[in-house]
């Protein structure tokens, strides 16, 4: 499944689509307000009424935990 980023109008409304996708959809939230999900998710987010804007497709990078080698950081 594709990963698309989303951004909604404010912050009213991405609580509710958050709360909305919790137990329902995967998702993944930045501070920046940007949020990805599945695309398969897209549809039922606006069915509830919620709007949103798509930014794109969720760079693999922005996905995964950036990974620290603490004994490199010691160097």
């Amino acid at each position: 499944m594709v990963m698309v980023v989303i951004r909604f109008n404010d912050r009213e409304t991405e609580r509710r689509a958050l709360g909305f996708l919790a137990g329902r959809f995967s998702f993944k939230c930045w501070d920046t307000g940007e949020v990805a999900v599945h695309e398969v998710a897209l549809p039922y987010i606006a069915k509830e009424g919620v709007r949103f804007s798509v930014e794109g497709p969720a760079p693999y990078e922005r996905l995964i935990p950036s990974v620290r080698n603490p004994a490199a950081a010691s160097l």
